[in-house]
Formats: C-alpha cells, structure tokens, sequence
C-alpha cells in the first residue's frame, strides 16, 4: 500500500514524500487505518519494521486537525512511554520529522539530565511528549505534567519496559490518564505480563501482528565461532583487522563486559567505544552519533542501551556473548539486513553457552554456519583443538633450555599479548 491511499492530510503527505516514503511497511499499513478511526491497538512488531511510523503518522494526522493555529492554546494530547533514553530521543525526532509542517510541538524527557531545561518547555506547552517511566512520574509529582486533556497514550517496547522493571511505574501512568484515551501497546514479543497488561486497560483493542519473533531477517547471514571464554577478545580483534570489519555493532551481556572489551580494542589502535546504563546521557548520544557518522568503527552495547539505536546499512552485528534469553538474539541481528541491504551476523560460543545456542538454534529453527577454520577454536569435547596445540618453535636453540631461557620466553610471551 502507498502512502497516499491512506487519506493523509496533504501536510503529512508532503513531510513523508521529502523523507522518500512511498509503500508503507506491512506494520504501517496494518496498524494506521484502525488508529485513524480511533481504535485501541496493540502491536506486535519487532524493533526495523517501521513501527515507530505507524503510531506518530496517524497521531500526528489526527492532532493537526485537533491543533490547528499555533496560537492555540498547547496540551499534552498524546504521551508515548519507552524504556530508554536512546528510543525516546529517536521517536521524538521522528514526531518532528513527519510534523515538520504542522504546528504540533513535541518534547522529549528523560532522566539522567538536569530537568530546568525539560520543565522550561513543559510550561510553554507541548502538544506530544515523549518519556521515559522514571522523569515522566517524577516531573508528574512535582506538578509540571498535565494529562488531564490526553488523547492518545503510546507504550512502546512495552516488553522491555517489564524486562527493565518499569511495568509497576506504566501502570501508574496509565491510572494518571483519562479513562477515555487511546491507547497504543507496541512490544517485539507477546508474554503473559503484556497480554495482561493489553486485556486490563485496552478498550476492545485491535491486534496486528508482523514479523514472528522467531523469524530472523532473511539476508542476514548467521555465523558462528566456538571459542573459549578466556579467547573471545583475541578473536573479535582478529576478525576485525583481518576481515576488515568497519561499523560494527557488539554485544555484550553486562556494562562491565562492554567496558573490557572497548579497553583491549583501544589497546591496539580499534576505535572502539562502549554505550550502556552507567554513561551519562551526553556521552551516550555523543557515541551514537560518533558511530552513526563512521568516527568510531566498533560500538559495544548491553541490550538494554541499545534497543533504542536504530541504523541505517549496518552491516556487521556481533554476539561477544550470547544472550541468555532467544528472543533477544533476534532483536540482535535484526539490525543488520534492512531495507534491501545485506548484513553478517557472527556469534561467539564458549563451553558454558552452548545451553544458551541450543535454545536459540530451536527458536529460530535454525542451525547456525560454524566456522572452523579461526586461530581460537575448542573440539565438541571441550578440548582444544590440534590447531591450536602446535609446538612452540619460537625458540630454536636447543641448549637455552634454562631458568633464565624460560624466564625470557616468558616475557616474550607477556609482550605478545595484545589484552
């Protein structure tokens, strides 16, 4: 379906042609009728498939006919709540791109900043906030947000907001807003707390759904490396000089992790930066932009930083650790591959995550490509492999066999190590 077959205000219409949108996703074209004629909905749609779209295009639609003159008077008609300041920033510039020619005004809050700055713009009113669960209650408590003229209430990535433990925070929001809102649930994956959440405060909702979680992007192609825990590092160095892998996106399961692995990468000359809850939101958005724009070559993201960073043609996704939980492994790679391009997803598997690969490998109904021929590999009985038991010859003289001999190859070997 075109865009121009959806009845769009000419306003709209015109901010979408500039931005080259002319077929909407099946998300989009799914979800945007029925929001148009105000119905609840909830969607299922993993983080790619244009979702943000199909919630701000057909709010922004609906509230340019409700706002009108920019001299009237400004409330907050629509709140949309993500779990990460990341989302948020991205959601509320895509408010801005596609009513760049309305006069709604949008603003973004989120925690981590000081807040003069966000209730400076509270008070001269905005017509669609975006925000995060923590800023949002707590500028509410403090009496600078009025929902009482709220339309429209968007969660977004509402799975994540259970996984991050903002389910307790959204349904005190929720209670804030008036009884007769819309109301808009998106979430990559359906889990029971989600559908408890959609059957209490959804009006007879409409349900889409796009994308099965358990189906990964049909042009990424999926590789994997058996590598010991304690190798993991110098494989990811040695891939990267080798294959020449530029603009490349990490995983890693913990901040503490992301921190390691960006410090051996600096040592030897990768520019590498890591993003994750313990940075400040400056330095967060400055490193996404570093990356964005190709300064830095490697980005080192926990999951829940980076579900929020959307990029156009990445083309490598890499699992230093896998994840714990299936699901998420899709989200991973699913940001590689978009829009017609071609992407590589590589996952490293030491001993103690082969649990973890085996419920991957069932979810995606997929066994992964392994790659053997790496200078770090480990046989199926958790040995090494003869690749890596070759002799050391690096010492040719046969009669420096003493302690001072062994103390020197040591050292040698010390110097060697690049972590």
């Amino acid at each position: 379906m075109k865009f121009d077959e959806l009845n769009l205000l000419r306003n709209i219409q015109q901010a979408l042609a500039e931005e080259g949108y002319e077929n909407a996703t099946p998300i989009q074209e799914q979800a945007i009728p029925p929001i148009l004629e105000g119905n609840d909905l909830v969607g299922c749609a993993q983080t790619g498939t244009g979702k943000t779209a199909a919630f701000a295009i057909p709010i922004l639609n609906s509230l340019h006919r409700i706002v009108g003159s920019a001299k009237k008077v400004k409330y907050i008609r629509t709140l949309v709540i993500t779990p990460t300041r990341e989302l948020a920033l991205q959601i509320g510039e895509s408010f801005d791109t596609y009513g760049k020619y309305t006069n709604i005004r949008q603003l973004t809050i989120f925690g981590g900043v000081n807040q003069t700055s966000q209730v400076d713009q509270l008070k001269k009113g905005v017509d669609v906030l975006v925000a995060t669960p923590g800023r949002l209650l707590d500028l509410h408590k403090q009496g600078f947000i009025n929902l009482d003229h709220l339309h429209t209430l968007v969660l977004d990535e509402a799975d994540q907001m259970l996984d991050m433990g903002f389910i307790h925070d959204v349904k005190k929001i929720i209670k804030l807003t008036p009884g007769n809102r819309q109301t808009l649930l998106f979430s990559a994956t359906m889990p029971m707390a989600i559908r408890e959440l959609a059957d209490t405060f959804l009006t007879d909702p409409k349900y889409v759904s796009v994308t099965p979680v358990s189906s990964t992007a049909e042009r990424v192609k999926q590789q994997l490396y058996h590598v010991d825990k304690g190798d993991k590092r110098k494989l990811l160095y040695h891939l990267i000089r080798n294959e020449n892998l530029s603009n490349v996106l990490v995983f890693t399961r913990t901040k503490h992790g992301a921190d390691n692995v960006v410090r051996a990468l600096k040592k030897n000359g990768v520019h590498a930066e890591a993003i994750h809850g313990d940075k400040s939101q400056s330095a967060r958005v400055r490193v996404l932009d570093s990356f964005k724009n190709k300064e830095v070559s490697v980005l080192v993201a926990t999951d829940i930083a980076a579900r929020g960073i959307d990029i156009e043609s990445l083309p490598y996704v890499i699992n230093f650790d896998l994840p714990n939980i299936p699901e998420t492994y899709v989200h991973r790679i699913g940001r590689t591959g978009r829009a017609g391009n071609e992407g590589l997803a590589i996952s490293f598997c030491s001993r103690d995550e082969l649990p973890y690969l085996k419920d991957i490998e069932k979810l995606i109904r997929l066994k992964l490509k392994v790659i053997e021929s790496h200078p770090y590999p480990y046989d199926e009985e958790g040995t090494k492999s003869s690749q890596t038991q070759k002799p050391d010859r690096r010492n040719k003289n046969k009669n420096s066999g003493g302690s001072n001999s062994r103390k020197s190859e040591a050292s040698k070997k010390k110097k060697k190590r690049w972590y």
